[in-house]
């Protein structure tokens, strides 16, 4: 029996937002490292890798500059996973449904090339948001709202989707090969449980 919308989309919410707590203070270390080339020299963070960054943030900033953008990272990890898999499950459904699409690898990579796309448009204005936050001078923004407003005002809406081609061009393959190997995975369990 298939889920209603409702509970893939709370499945995905709730994965998303413990992996993406779990995860944020390497995120914010890779987010600085990312961006230290853009900086003048001056203000530079020069982290060795990700060890190094993560001790460091810890020692110079406290244990909880670890977790600086984490409400948008786990917004966003919200966004991303429930609109990846709710997308994926009632597209496979509704391809299925039409008569002329079979329960196979041509499906799977049919929803998940759209489940990419429709993952990217959810995700991107967090992304762009999350990001600023990571990035920002102590004090720029108050939260994630604060730098969505200010964002809007300053550049527009169409600066929520900065980046936009680079984050479907990353996320759909990842999408498609994530469902394209769960539906082999399952086939296979099932043919398991079959003998």
């Amino acid at each position: 029996k298939e889920l209603p919308l409702w509970q893939k989309v709370v499945s995905g919410i709730a994965a998303g937002a413990i992996g993406a707590a779990v995860g944020n203070p390497a995120d914010v270390a890779m987010v600085r490292m990312q961006a230290d080339g853009r900086l003048p020299p001056d203000q530079r963070r020069n982290y060795k890798n990700v060890f190094d960054g993560l001790v460091r943030i810890g020692r110079e900033e406290g244990v909880f500059a670890l977790w600086n953008g984490v409400a948008p990272t786990v917004a966003r990890a919200m966004v991303v996973t429930a609109s990846q898999f709710a997308a994926y499950d009632q597209i496979k459904e509704m391809l299925l449904s039409t008569g002329y699409f079979a329960d196979n690898p041509v499906t799977h990579f049919s929803s998940g090339f759209l489940a990419g796309f429709v993952a990217s448009c959810t995700s991107n204005p967090v992304d762009v948001i999350k990001t600023r936050i990571m990035n920002m001078k102590p004090g720029q923004y108050s939260g994630p709202i604060d730098c969505t407003i200010k964002t809007v005002q300053a550049e527009g809406i169409m600066a929520l989707y900065k980046g936009f081609v680079p984050t479907f061009v990353r996320q759909a393959p990842f999408v498609i090969v994530t469902f394209v190997t769960l539906e082999q995975i399952k086939k296979f369990f099932a043919y398991i449980d079959s003998r």
